[in-house]
Parts: C-alpha cells; sequence; structure tokens
C-alpha cells in the first residue's frame, strides 16, 4: 500500500508540474522580455501644439508636446528632442527633455530673423512625431 501511495504522490505532482507550468508560461517567453504597449509611445496619437502660430521676431513661442500610447494614454519619463531650422529652441538649435508625469513637455522658441520656422519633435531619440508644426516670424 505504501507504495502505490508514493506512486501516487509522484504522478500528482509530476501533472500538477505541467498544468502549472503550462498555465505560467502559456504565452512565449518573448513576451515576458518585451516593453508593454502602455510604454512604447505612438507617434500617431502624440501630438506637438505651439502658440501663436505667427508672431513677431523676438517674440516667445510656447510649444508643447504630449506623448500618447497606441491606445492614447499619456507616456511619462521618455526623452522628447524638438529640432528647428530656424530660431532657437529653449537656447540652442534643439533640445531634449523628459516628459512629466503627464506625457508632456514644454519648449519655448525664439528667433531674431524673419521666417518660417519648422518644427520636429522626436521621441526616445530617433522616433519622430507624425505631425508638424511651422511658425511664422515676422
Amino acid at each position: 500500500m505504501d507504495k502505490k501511495f508514493i506512486a501516487l504522490m509522484v504522478l500528482f505532482f509530476i501533472v500538477f508540474g505541467i498544468f502549472i507550468t503550462n498555465t505560467l508560461f502559456s504565452k512565449q517567453l518573448t513576451g515576458f522580455a518585451r516593453a508593454s504597449a502602455t510604454t512604447d509611445p505612438s507617434p500617431k496619437t502624440s501630438l506637438i501644439f505651439a502658440w501663436p502660430l505667427t508672431a513677431k521676431v523676438g517674440d516667445k513661442i510656447d510649444i508643447n508636446v504630449f506623448v500618447r500610447n497606441a491606445s492614447n494614454s499619456p507616456v511619462d519619463n521618455k526623452p522628447v528632442k524638438l529640432v528647428t531650422n530656424l530660431g532657437v529652441i529653449n537656447g540652442a538649435q534643439e533640445s531634449t527633455t523628459n516628459t512629466d508625469k503627464t506625457g508632456k513637455v514644454n519648449f519655448v522658441l525664439t528667433s531674431d530673423t524673419v521666417g518660417t520656422a519648422e518644427l520636429t519633435a522626436y521621441v526616445n531619440g530617433n522616433t519622430p512625431l507624425d505631425q508638424k508644426v511651422t511658425i511664422k516670424f515676422e
């Protein structure tokens, strides 16, 4: 009787181990190593706003970038680089700042020359947003 009981206990633990392994690892192991979709910024749903769109030379233009994921939720602590072809952003040709808890980054653009500034925002240093902004300095 002891041999039957031990055999049943061994069989129980083997079946239980297979069940737990199948339940825990039913997804592929690559799913554990990937970043979740909630932290991946989306260039399509992220936004860039500027106000005003027409300004005098020397005026300060407020630029806000909102980084969102594919489900349109804010993504925090992501580096955003703003690049312009005219003027300076926060005192330089380009500026990089991390997003806050709401996924927002603020920049200030100024220009000493007349023309149209084209602004492009990059998330994580290399992913450009689908949206671009142009500001006319008169």
